[in-house]
């Protein structure tokens, strides 16, 4: 492939003897990989029976790599939510970040959602995780990813970074910032991306890095971890930007990141004073392992911060509302929901735990969506279907994977069944996949349009 000149100068004034390594790499194929997704099976068991050959990244227990003629996206299982398609180096940020179940976290820079993925399912659907895109366009797959994910615990905003410090100063345990960036290590990936670069981008990326890290800043709680990440090699938008953010916050201080499966030491020679602390910050260099370039670095926050004094949301969705959803559940589901319940017109969504008022905000889903009140009856949104286990469904039609059926299902077409059993879980080989109605034989299709097989 092309690279640009200047880019090519750069990295072999960087790189020098390992210049002519890493450049070898661009005539190779670019890696695929794909995590599976522990909230709907247990990744060791199913990589057994996948219908894909896949070995292990060895710096992510839930990624795998796949073979270059595989399509996992385009089979149901994608569908189904069992895993996401995610270029393999960009799985090691959320694994230094390591949210746990009740933390309370924010995904800053969120789109397309790999990450807010991998972090709602590492904290098991527990606790409160935020995840905000700047760019509308952007934000409309974020929420479709984590919607099919599954994920109960995700509120997903569309604000400016200091919109949301201005409202949360200090109410986080984790920061995600996987910032926008001029996107060197993905050169091979998305070659498009080289016609955009240039050394004016360089900086223009890292002066917009540092206003945004300014904003995650405020908003962590003393002893809180932020994590920073980047797809590309530039020391400017990396070891430099870490050394503006120690210099500007003197109580922040570097973490070790763990250096396994060919990921290597930050590069303090790269900075502007040589801060030998930047050994603990990570880079991942695609000639040294199988996957694209990253950065990687974990600081954590020493000053004290006052506790936050902002309101918490409160329930308001109208009592007939709940009622028909109430009457809805006990009919078809064999679990009862618990939480806060808002409703966004005549649509009703549960809360996470713990949830702030959102109110004033560009939200753009609230936890988990559960459907629409129409006129003495409920429809079930798609994304509850995506959140319940198949066991939690009193009524299920389990579809092949590899049959008609689960195709005609997936395109919207209606199926017969001869029975008469009302809603009905629909499911491809356990899991779930999409709601139906079954009414004299013959079940209705709510697979969302959208999202259908064309």
């Amino acid at each position: 492939m092309r690279l640009p000149e200047a880019f090519v100068a750069k990295m072999k004034k960087l790189l020098d003897e390992e210049a002519d390594e890493f450049f070898a790499v661009y005539e190779n194929e670019k890696i695929n990989g794909l995590r599976v997704n522990p909230l709907k099976t247990d990744p060791g068991a199913w990589v057994k029976t996948a219908p894909f050959s896949l070995s292990p990244v060895p710096f992510c227990p839930t990624g795998f790599y796949y073979e270059p003629d595989e399509q996992p996206g385009k089979h149901p299982y994608h569908a189904a939510g069992l895993y996401y398609i995610q270029e393999p180096s960009a799985m090691a940020a959320a694994e230094a970040l390591q949210p746990e179940p009740g933390d309370t976290v924010l995904d800053l820079c969120a789109a397309p959602g790999g990450k807010t993925t991998q972090l709602g399912a590492m904290m098991k659907n527990r606790g409160l995780l935020v995840a905000n895109e700047i760019h509308p366009k952007r934000v409309k797959a974020l929420a479709e990813n984590v919607e099919r994910f599954g994920l109960t615990n995700t509120v997903v905003v569309n604000e400016a970074p200091e919109t949301l410090a201005e409202r949360f100063p200090g109410f986080f345990d984790k920061i995600l910032v996987d910032a926008p960036c001029s996107g060197e290590g993905m050169f091979r990936k998305e070659e498009e991306a080289a016609s955009f670069w240039s050394p004016a981008y360089v900086e223009e990326c890292a002066a917009r890095q540092r206003r945004i890290l300014e904003s995650a800043y405020a908003m962590l709680k003393e002893g809180g971890i932020l994590v920073y990440s980047t797809c590309t090699f530039s020391p400017e938008e990396n070891e430099q930007t870490m050394e503006w953010l120690l210099e500007t916050y003197d109580d922040l201080r570097l973490l070790p990141i763990a250096k396994i499966g060919g990921i290597e030491p930050g590069r303090p020679e790269w900075t502007k004073t040589n801060r030998s602390d930047l050994v603990h910050a990570a880079r991942l260099w695609p000639h040294r392992l199988k996957g694209e370039g990253h950065f990687v670095a974990k600081l954590q926050k020493q000053r004290p911060t006052p506790p936050w004094s902002g309101r918490w949301a409160k329930a308001n969705a109208p009592k007939a509302a709940v009622r028909l959803y109430r009457q809805f559940e006990q009919q078809s589901l064999q679990t009862v929901q618990h939480g806060t319940i808002l409703s966004f017109g005549s649509h009703l969504a549960m809360l996470p735990d713990r949830c702030p008022d959102l109110s004033g905000l560009k939200v753009v889903r609230a936890g988990l969506h559960l459907g629409e009140a129409k006129k003495e009856r409920f429809e079930p949104n798609h994304a509850l279907a995506l959140a319940l286990r198949a066991d939690e469904a009193k009524h299920v039609l389990d579809l092949s994977s590899d049959s008609r059926e689960c195709l005609q299902y997936w395109r919207g077409e209606t199926l017969s069944t001869g029975g008469d059993r009302g809603w009905l879980l629909v499911t491809v080989d356990g899991f779930p996949f999409g709601w139906g109605k079954e009414v004299k034989g013959t079940v209705k299709n709510f697979y969302p349009k959208g999202l259908r097989l064309i």
